[in-house]
């Protein structure tokens, strides 16, 4: 059969291109692609040419937070029918080297990720055959633009491994786009006690809001109020979901002595400046997150347990042959948008 596959050619620059896709070899399933959340770090790859030091290589096809549902079954498939409604795990793990034997998946050495380039496509795209270990079976009532948002949700939950977060703990967070967001109802699911977000877009502030936050902010002052409000204590933890140059030096501001600062965002830049002194005077616990860790099971059940919260995050979809204007408007954080979703069909 063939379908539809939205290929990035070059720095913001994608064509549509029509491709062939054999039926499911044995021990995978077809799933028809019906929504996949454009991410951060996509926005980073289309605008920038690369991420986290790896350069594209053209032409790539991106999109790793999808939801979709089976047409057709490989030989030996059981327990998965045509017809189930899926969210899918976009890593591709060995499960023999020692990170995978200790627990760690996220860094395992042979990891390939799909939207990732050298390693797999991405899902903007009609179709695509996976194994079952790449599936997540989600309910009839949840719809598909929302069960998008499980990837970007676990990740969020991954985060909060490292947080651990206790009953009525202050917080902080940098960036309200839709990580930041995410982090926001995983730090209240948590136990999280009050909650400020630090943000200069006043759409993305209103989404804070709608979240749960307590407080938000400008970035001009942040650190003064928030040293303010606690007495110069600072909060218990924070994390930086913005990643832009100066997030984490503020974070490390606005953190308690012996607080946690949690690093989610990623940055455009190989080295950023770094205060390592306030770090070393306040004996703080930094945690880096890469990715998420096999959590897509937690993030559907905190999904789905306020899905009407959630859905608000969702504020914009277009089709497959929309995706250029679909990333020119997110890179460009126009029109009031939070999540944006293609629908591939």
């Amino acid at each position: 059969m063939n379908q539809q596959v939205a290929e990035l050619t070059g720095i913001r620059e994608f064509r549509l291109t029509e491709q062939s896709l054999p039926d499911p070899p044995p021990g995978q399933v077809q799933v028809q692609i019906k929504a996949v959340g454009i991410c951060g770090s996509d926005l980073h790859a289309y605008s920038e040419g690369g991420i986290s030091g790896l350069a594209n290589q053209y032409p790539m096809v991106l999109g790793h937070e999808p939801s979709g549902i089976i047409v057709k079954v490989g030989a030996g498939v059981a327990d998965w029918s045509i017809g189930d409604r899926v969210a899918m795990e976009p890593a591709v793990f060995c499960y023999h080297c020692e990170a995978c034997q200790t627990g760690h998946h996220n860094v395992c050495h042979s990891i390939k990720f799909h939207s990732v380039s050298g390693e797999e496509p991405g899902f903007f795209r009609e179709f695509i055959n996976l194994p079952l270990d790449q599936l997540l079976r989600i309910p009839d009532h949840l719809a598909y633009e929302h069960a998008a948002l499980v990837e970007p949700l676990s990740v969020a939950v991954h985060s909060m491994r490292f947080a651990a977060i206790q009953m009525g703990e202050s917080v902080a967070i940098f960036g309200a786009g839709p990580i930041g967001l995410l982090t926001i109802a995983a730090a209240k699911a948590s136990g999280a006690g009050r909650i400020w977000v630090i943000e200069p877009r006043k759409h993305r502030r209103d989404l804070a809001i709608a979240m749960g936050a307590d407080d938000v902010i400008e970035p001009e002052g942040a650190a003064k109020e928030i040293l303010k409000a606690t007495g110069k204590r600072g909060v218990d933890c924070t994390f930086d979901c913005a990643a832009k140059e100066t997030t984490t030096n503020v974070a490390m501001e606005i953190s308690r002595n012996a607080g946690r600062l949690v690093l989610t965002g990623i940055h455009s830049e190989r080295l950023v400046p770094f205060d390592v002194l306030a770090m070393r005077r306040k004996e703080l616990v930094i945690y880096n997150v890469r990715r998420a860790n096999r959590e897509i099971q937690p993030a559907l059940d905190l999904l789905l347990s306020g899905i009407n919260r959630f859905a608000q995050i969702v504020t914009h979809t277009r089709p497959l042959d929309s995706i250029h204007s679909a990333f020119e408007l997110t890179e460009a954080c126009q029109d009031g948008v939070g999540k944006m979703v293609i629908r591939p069909s």
